[in-house]
């Protein structure tokens, strides 16, 4: 008799998050290459170590293999996501998702009215991930992207008020 039961579900890897060290950076770095084609270097990176306003993370498998990261700053009651990336051969396991949902917690602990980001017009994936999570088009930079040339759509998540 064949087997009729559902398949499997897939769920996110399993992943923990905790703050950015110093002997991270490389591999933040090799991610950041592999994900953008205007990358950071390694030195803007750890510039952003020694920040108050900034909320960077990374997300790590429990051998403690880093899978991806996110970074954030907070100025006033505004927040703006600066990157988020994860491995190539990672993405679609739920791994942006889980540093968008820090993130976001983050803004709220910091009492922020609003989560701003850019995007690049093309990137339909993360386009979806943010449209699901509640962020709305507010604005278009034209030709904000230079490798290659592209607008970047302005995406704002409103943050509800905290008594």
């Amino acid at each position: 008799m064949p087997d009729s039961s559902p398949p499997p579900i897939e769920t996110p890897t399993s992943v923990h998050l905790r703050p950015v060290r110093e002997g991270d950076l490389d591999r933040i770095a090799e991610i950041e290459r592999a994900s953008f084609t205007d990358p950071w270097s390694r030195p803007s990176f750890a510039q952003l170590l020694r920040d108050r306003r900034v909320h960077f993370i990374v997300a790590c498998t429990p051998d403690e293999t880093i899978r991806g990261y996110a970074v954030a700053w907070f100025v006033l009651d505004e927040g703006e996501i600066a990157n988020i990336a994860v491995q190539p051969d990672c993405r679609g396991q739920g791994i942006g998702r889980t540093l968008l949902r820090s993130v976001t917690e983050a803004a709220a602990a910091r009492r922020a009215s609003a989560l701003y980001l850019e995007v690049r017009d093309s990137n339909a994936s993360a386009r979806a991930m943010y449209s699901a999570h509640g962020f709305v088009q507010v604005g278009r930079r034209n030709r904000y992207y230079r490798r290659p040339v592209e607008d970047a759509l302005v995406l704002r998540l409103a943050l509800p008020a905290r008594g």
